[in-house]
């Protein structure tokens, strides 16, 4: 008969942390991963600033954030995904989102974001998503596993060979920012962003903004991304 040493294993836990600047999807998201016995929500944030207090205050393991998230001194989209994998390398990142770009969602893998839901299919997904990003694979919910097998007419618009850089600046500029607040949410001159901008709309054949904010709506930039700044 085996004796009862008293000791217990420590029961397996992902530390979790959730991004949103829609408290309704937030406050959905925590309660969904709230059911898993494997998962311990640490807390949430509505923007980069509480983002990264949250992360510096304590040790986490996964990050379940929006892809825009405006407001938040370390910005959103890829440049936020490239400083926290400065910041924080073990951290893994679950992007979810309403984009329907293949662009943008190739653009996140070529960042190092192996796991994407949109928030159009079920939230069943996060469960699972979770556990997936926590063992270093790769997960899509349906709708973009869907495009991106087969990415339909949206295609050709979206793939003019814009740098990740490029293409954040158009997504901020048709979110209703001027040049003067991207060059400060990204820490960039105002030159540098400007210039930036007049390359993107080179290389997409683009001369004028109303054609660029045109070219936002036809590829889901513009209806993915933060309503205009006041």
């Amino acid at each position: 008969m085996k004796k009862n040493t008293g000791i217990r294993m420590k029961e397996f836990s992902v530390r979790l942390v959730v991004a949103d600047d829609h408290p309704a999807v937030l406050v959905g998201t925590q309660h969904i991963l709230g059911t898993a016995g494997t998962i311990t929500v640490l807390g949430a944030a509505r923007n980069s600033t509480e983002l990264i207090a949250l992360l510096d205050s304590q040790a986490c393991d996964v990050l379940v954030t929006d892809y825009a998230m405006p407001g938040g001194e370390y910005g959103d989209g890829i440049a936020l995904f490239d400083f926290l994998g400065r910041r924080y390398p073990s951290l893994k990142l679950i992007v979810m989102t309403m984009m329907d770009n293949p662009a943008v969602l190739r653009t996140l893998l070529a960042h190092g974001v192996r796991c994407i839901l949109s928030k159009s299919d079920d939230p069943s997904h996060l469960i699972p998503a979770v556990h997936v990003a926590f063992s270093d694979g790769t997960y899509f919910s349906p709708s973009i596993a869907e495009m991106m097998r087969h990415p339909g007419e949206k295609e050709p618009l979206a793939r003019p060979g814009l740098t990740a850089r490029e293409l954040d600046i158009v997504r901020l500029y048709v979110s209703g920012l001027t040049v003067n607040e991207i060059a400060e949410r990204l820490h960039r001159s105002k030159q540098t962003v400007s210039s930036q901008k007049s390359s993107a709309m080179k290389k997409l054949g683009i001369e004028r903004d109303a054609d660029l904010f045109k070219y936002a709506i036809e590829t889901g930039l513009l209806s993915s991304s933060a309503p205009p700044a006041p």
